[in-house]
């Protein structure tokens, strides 16, 4: 009889649990007994879910108050010297660590946060410095095992692997990578040893770092580490669990060695299948076969995964020895679609959440084991609910797809060149040296939120919700000039998210009541389903950012999203190509640039954060066209526009290193970008390939609530000009302030104009 298991599962709770009560603890309105009272309350849920779902692996240690990957870190004690020395206690060490500490005059900054692999997930960096004291540190992983164990169930425990951490760890010190090897694995081996000593079965070891290209030096750090892990390992059997694509460089490698178990992605690993055909899989290891997308919500395609398993379990692996999977973790996807009470059937039954994908693993599990499955219910049903899209009357637009089919090389390029728009655009804007704006949208305050919810739910009137808003852009716009920024956004009031914002607004798209997906520490996100052929209806923000700009004399900006951002951060259908649909979106977006540039909007922001979202792991696969597509698809966006109108993108958290010629042909005039926390590196990036560009680095965090000094920003804003031509550099925040505080940005803000009004001075001489 085969077995079910997933790797990971949504730990923010079936209505954000997690997100409230951390919050509320940060902001010293519940105690640390409440925090974890309702974090424990949230960990046996989700166990007795997986529990009476008839999972069989069901894993522990999956859960955590901000990041997994930070939890990795803390456990080995990898904590730089400047939390440490703050004199907290561990949880609020954690939290500093995440989201930075200023308080009773101490003052630190967050770690660095980055794009976890291809997804819309962020993890915090962690550092290595030269006297880093790496040794067990707290009890989590363990206290949770028993946790697990009082409520009568077996977990699997899981922790980020020693390869995986050692390659995502910043090294701010003058040791490499190998000195750090002993110390880390010194680590895991006295993990073992306790998890052996509480009868632990099985250890999951996370290494989705093995599915990215990798050097020879790599290969050889990675057999140096398990090799020895391996060897010491007591009666814990070991699961080496990979995600997000295919472990082609080491896979003859990871065969040979004596592990218990290995996990391999079947939906991303384009050569997963291929590589068991030619290289065969080792007769006493356990296969984790990850078959249920654990990245989109779409259902499962119960022919397509059998053939799988099948194929498997007659040529290659013996039928007990193959254990049913998710691909990755579910926390990538919403918890459960039993919230989801106002979404059509015809539409609901598509899909599979987190919850629901237990119940697809079962149904594997049953097909696997009936030799006659095609005349299986489940089988059948599945079958039918598959085929039934097609007839859906939204599926389908023959005259969007005309018009794809139609667009032309000059859809796709601006004219005049970037050196004789940026003139026409100086004269005309006159802004001052080092001109300072926002990334778009500020606090979103319980107001704000309560005011969109009283509208959503008919309890005031289109009139009455219009015109609140429109006093909120104007408090805002009041504000901006109080503060004297140069460039003014409307606020963004209106809406509730970035992308689920213009999903509602273009035909083509569903929403979810409750279908959040943790974007970073208590952040969460619902992302739209890509349901149809994308259309733009009617005009989206040309009210809002139109009123906004007859409020003031100064600039206002457009605010809107790209299309790479709004298909990366949706669930897209799977049915047709992620480029057709990408134009699509970027045909309706154009559709409001041009409106906006028509209602005399003369700066238009063109959001693309997450634009390497989709790019290949391996640098060996680029040579597939998602680049040259996704850079089309935004120049389609605003390829009509006049010299004279100024276009921004801006981005977030990814490094763009080895893109930055892409990044340079999405020809913006000015892009903005993260580099509050990345010691600046994206500059000299920019500067090593000649970017020509204005360029608005990000002079402070806005995942922390920290208040930078004038002080500090004028090192920060110097340092800047130390590797930009000030006359091409724009000051701004890291990202919208959305999540920040009224009190706190409005602080921020002022200081950082105190410190251009005092560089202008130094610099207009």
């Amino acid at each position: 009889m085969s077995k079910i298991s997933i790797i990971g599962y949504p730990r923010i709770g079936e209505k954000r649990e997690l997100k409230k009560i951390t919050e509320s603890y940060l902001k010293g309105k519940s105690s640390k007994e409440e925090l974890l009272k309702e974090a424990k309350e949230l960990r046996k849920k989700n166990w007795m879910t997986q529990h009476k779902k008839g999972v069989d692996f069901i894993p522990s240690n999956d859960f955590s108050f901000y990041d997994t990957f930070l939890d990795t870190a803390f456990a080995l004690n990898i904590i730089p010297s400047r939390y440490k020395n703050l004199g907290l206690d561990d949880i609020d060490i954690y939290f500093a660590m995440a989201k930075g500490y200023q308080k009773n005059g101490i003052d630190v900054r967050a770690l660095e946060m980055k794009k976890w692999f291809n997804t819309n997930y962020h993890y915090i960096v962690p550092e290595l410095e030269d006297d880093v004291d790496i040794r067990l540190n707290g009890s989590k992983m363990f206290d949770e095992c028993s946790e697990a164990e009082s409520l009568k169930i077996k977990t699997r425990p899981v922790i980020t692997g020693p390869f995986t951490l050692l390659k995502l760890c910043k090294i701010k010190s003058e040791k490499t990578l190998s000195d750090y090897i002993t110390p880390v694995l010194n680590v895991y081996k006295e993990i073992i040893k306790r998890l052996d000593n509480l009868k632990i079965e099985f250890l999951q070891l996370d290494e989705p770092a093995l599915v990215k290209d990798l050097t020879e030096e790599d290969i050889s750090i990675f057999i140096k580490i398990y090799e020895k892990l391996l060897s010491d390992r007591g009666n814990i059997k070991i699961l080496l669990q990979t995600y997000f694509g295919d472990v082609r460089d080491v896979y003859e490698k990871v065969i040979s060695m004596e592990f218990d178990a290995i996990g391999l992605d079947f939906v991303e690993g384009e050569k997963t299948l291929e590589l068991i055909r030619e290289y065969g899989f080792p007769k006493n290891t356990i296969l984790f076969t990850g078959i249920i997308n654990g990245k989109n919500i779409w259902k499962n395609n119960y022919e397509k995964s059998i053939n799988i398993i099948r194929e498997l379990s007659e040529r290659y692996i013996d039928k007990n020895r193959l254990v049913l999977n998710t691909s990755c973790s579910l926390l990538h996807t919403p918890y459960t679609l039993r919230n989801e009470t106002k979404m059509k059937n015809e539409y609901r039954v598509q899909m599979a959440f987190a919850e629901e994908k237990l119940d697809e693993l079962k149904d594997l599990k049953i097909l696997m084991d009936d030799p006659d499955y095609k005349k299986n219910s489940i089988y059948i049903k599945n079958q039918e609910i598959i085929s039934s899209k097609q007839n859906l009357k939204e599926f389908y637009s023959s005259k969007i797809r005309e018009k794809i089919k139609s667009l032309k090389d000059n859809d796709f390029k601006r004219e005049p060149s970037f050196s004789e728009r940026i003139k026409k655009q100086h004269a005309l804007l006159r802004l001052p040296i080092l001109p300072t704006t926002t990334i778009g949208s500020f606090p979103q305050t319980q107001e704000v939120r309560k005011l969109r919810n009283s509208f959503k739910n008919g309890e005031i009137s289109q009139e009455e919700y219009k015109e609140e808003i429109k006093n909120k852009i104007k408090e805002v716009i009041a504000l901006q000039e109080k503060i004297d920024l140069d460039v003014l956004v409307h606020g963004e009031f209106e809406r509730n998210d970035m992308v689920e914002y213009f999903g509602e607004n273009l035909k083509g798209f569903l929403f979810t009541e409750n279908g959040w997906v943790q974007s970073y520490g208590t952040r969460g996100v619902k992302p739209p389903i890509i349901f149809g052929d994308v259309e733009r209806v009617n005009p989206i923000t040309i009210e809002w950012i139109k009123y906004a700009h007859d409020l003031t004399n100064k600039p206002v900006k457009g605010m809107l999203t790209g299309p790479v951002t709004i298909l990366n951060w949706s669930f897209p259908r799977e049915d047709m190509s992620l480029e057709e649909i990408c134009f699509q979106i970027g045909l309706a977006i154009k559709d409001e640039v041009m409106d906006l540039e028509e209602s005399g909007i003369g700066i238009i922001q063109i959001d693309e954060a997450a634009l390497r979202e989709k790019l290949p792991l391996r640098k060996s696969n680029w040579k597939s066209n998602y680049l040259e597509w996704a850079i089309k698809a935004f120049r389609l966006v605003h390829s009509s526009v006049k010299p004279e109108t100024q276009i921004h993108t801006h981005m977030c958290y990814s490094d763009f290193d080895d893109i930055i010629e892409e990044i340079s042909d999405m020809d913006a005039d000015v892009i903005t970008i993260e580099s509050a926390k990345s010691d600046l590196r994206m500059l000299d990036v920019l500067n090593n390939n000649n970017y020509d560009k204005e360029v608005g680095p990000g002079v402070y965090d806005i995942h922390s609530p920290r208040v930078p000094s004038i002080e500090e920003f004028e090192t920060q804003i110097s340092k800047l000009i130390d590797k930009l031509n000030y006359k091409r550099l724009w000051i701004n925040p890291d990202c919208g302030l959305k999540t920040r505080g009224e009190e706190e940005t409005v602080k921020s803000l002022n200081n950082m104009l105190s410190a251009v009004k005092n560089l202008r001075k130094k610099y207009n001489k």
